[in-house]
């Protein structure tokens, strides 16, 4: 780890004003993931800019009856929260499938929003990676490729988005806020993060000098029917080798409203409301599910070691889609310990 100042940001406008004025500075709140990347040298900010005094803690109900979080909430506290359970409980299963409790604890929502890839080659400064050296190459194309994207990746980086939180955040369709010099602008999570393109060391559409003032989640029935089902090498602690979030409304066995996003697939959480609009008017089949998830996966390309993702995320957005359908989503009741 490199030497850097210290600073503990008394406002946001004072947070704002020295990320403007410091292009190495970057922003600390939980840090489970920026200290790991300073370890390892992936990181090596000029000054880092402590928020935690922020005034950015509380979850209230928006204007429209939605639901407020803001950035310095922790995970365990969105998880357990009863607005949260009650009413997106797709997002409380997804963060409780995320990480340890101990995690949960210190990860904060504008962290998880921030989080860079686990790419292998993106951590070993010893090797090429476009994300942390622009141009250098992106040996895992070649390369150790097993998790890596099989959806809108280019020939810059084939690295994935790690969040769980996300995921389910890109299928409730939440905005993000953020501030900056010029004030305040609501960003759709559908636009906050970047596929790679040419630039992938631009994981977000954030600018330098803006601080995420937290999410807004758009209003829900009690009780919606989700699933998020997260499948991994191990049970406990592990990155998704692919992850669906899915949220269904179903009226007379007629679906009326589907949205669903994957993990694990892409460097962002991937939708395609295109053919979403597939499954509305339709029974909740199947036959419709597996028709969809064909549909979804359709445009997938296989690296060397990561072919078998294609046909597992199929597997996976069918078997999501009938757990929401009959409300039996996959239980995450045993990782409520906060």
């Amino acid at each position: 780890m490199r030497r850097f100042e210290y600073l503990r940001a008394a406002s946001i406008e004072e947070a704002i004003a020295r990320l403007g004025d410091d292009s190495g500075a970057q922003l600390l709140a939980g840090g489970t993931n920026l200290v790991d990347l300073m370890k390892y040298d992936v990181a090596t900010p000029t000054t880092i800019i402590d928020i935690n005094d922020l005034p950015l803690r509380e979850i209230g109900q928006t204007a429209n009856g939605g639901l407020r979080i803001g950035a310095l909430v922790t995970n365990a506290e969105v998880a357990c929260h009863a607005a949260v359970e009650s009413h997106y409980p797709l997002l409380a299963s997804a963060i409780l499938a995320g990480a340890s409790a101990q995690l949960r604890n210190a990860a904060t929502v504008a962290g998880n929003l921030m989080q860079r890839t686990r790419c292998a080659y993106f951590y070993d400064v010893a090797t090429a990676c476009n994300k942390r050296m622009p141009g250098s190459g992106c040996p895992a194309r070649d390369g150790l490729n097993r998790n890596h994207a099989i959806l809108g990746a280019s020939n810059a980086c084939v690295a994935t988005h790690p969040s769980d939180m996300c995921v389910a955040l890109a299928a409730i369709e939440a905005t993000v806020i953020v501030k900056g010099p010029e004030g305040t602008r609501a960003i759709s999570l559908a636009e906050f993060h970047r596929l790679p393109g040419e630039t992938p060391q631009q994981d977000t559409i954030l600018r330098h000098d803006e601080i995420v003032l937290g999410i807004e989640l758009p209003p829900t029935p009690e009780a919606p029917r989700y699933s998020y089902l997260k499948i991994r090498d191990r049970l406990s602690y592990a990155f998704a080798l692919v992850s669906a979030a899915v949220l269904l409304a179903i009226d007379d066995g007629v679906i009326s409203m589907a949205q669903v996003a994957l993990g694990g697939v892409a460097h962002k959480p991937w939708r395609n409301t295109a053919a979403e609009v597939l499954l509305v008017g339709r029974t909740a089949s199947r036959g419709n599910f597996d028709q969809f998830a064909s549909i979804l996966l359709s445009p997938a390309v296989a690296l060397s070691d990561n072919g078998y993702k294609i046909e597992l995320a199929r597997r996976t957005v069918v078997r999501a889609l009938e757990q929401a359908a009959s409300r039996t989503p996959q239980l995450q009741s045993d990782k409520r310990i906060h």
